[in-house]
């Protein structure tokens, strides 16, 4: 449960280390999880850990991610296993005075819980529509939909997000105080994540376009 819902953060998602930088109202989450492509959820398989990055997308309180259903990750989560999911964005490398103080700015995202499969055909469409509006609006109504083999292929995981926190740093170096005095350079380089030019396919039909929507995506 976060604060902007009139609890708390729960035992799990508590924010121990730096807690001055934690968030849990569910906007502040959100805009991080929206931010961000791609996610890495952890499980553990036979006593065995394994963390695997996959795409993600939101829908309202929901986490969502999706792939093959040959996969052993996501066969694995459809038996109810508990998962850890977290999204991380760079936002920049924190040049101290001192090798210790150096840092990053970043925001980051971790989820727990037990994901749900996603099975009857009508929510997989729905959610592989938003999925593909949400990377590229638009998207959705101009290529050809899933045949029903493709879409049985595809297994589509949700997770409520009811166990979620987020943290973030920003700003400048925190030296000591007696090391501010340095000839030494100090401050922050920003790191983004950006779209560059489209790169058409070799067999792209001769005279079409690249849509509106990709010339101008904004990534992160």
């Amino acid at each position: 449960m976060t604060v902007e819902d009139g609890g708390a953060p729960s035992e799990r998602t508590r924010v121990r280390r730096m807690h001055e930088r934690s968030r849990y109202e569910r906007a502040a989450v959100y805009a991080i999880l929206d931010a961000g492509l791609l996610c890495h959820v952890g499980y553990v398989v036979d006593g065995q850990p394994y963390v695997t990055p996959t795409a993600h997308w939101r829908e309202g309180d929901h986490l969502y991610w999706h792939g093959s259903s040959a996969s052993r990750m996501l066969r694995t989560q459809r038996s109810g296993v508990p998962v850890c999911v977290t999204v991380s964005l760079l936002d920049g490398l924190v040049m101290a005075r001192s090798g210790f103080h150096h840092s990053m700015n970043y925001r980051s995202v971790m989820a727990l819980g037990t994901a749900e499969f996603i099975e009857a055909p009508e929510a997989k469409l729905a959610a592989l529509e938003a999925f593909t509006d949400r990377v590229a609006p638009g998207r959705w109504q101009e290529v050809r939909p899933p045949t029903d083999q493709e879409l049985k292929a595809t297994t589509i995981m949700r997770l409520a997000l009811d166990e979620a926190s987020a943290k973030v740093r920003t700003g400048p170096p925190v030296d000591d105080e007696a090391d501010y005095a340095l000839p030494c350079w100090a401050g922050v380089v920003p790191v983004a994540t950006r779209a560059g030019p489209c790169q058409p396919d070799p067999r792209l039909a001769p005279g079409t376009p690249a849509p509106d929507y990709l010339r101008t995506l904004r990534v992160g």
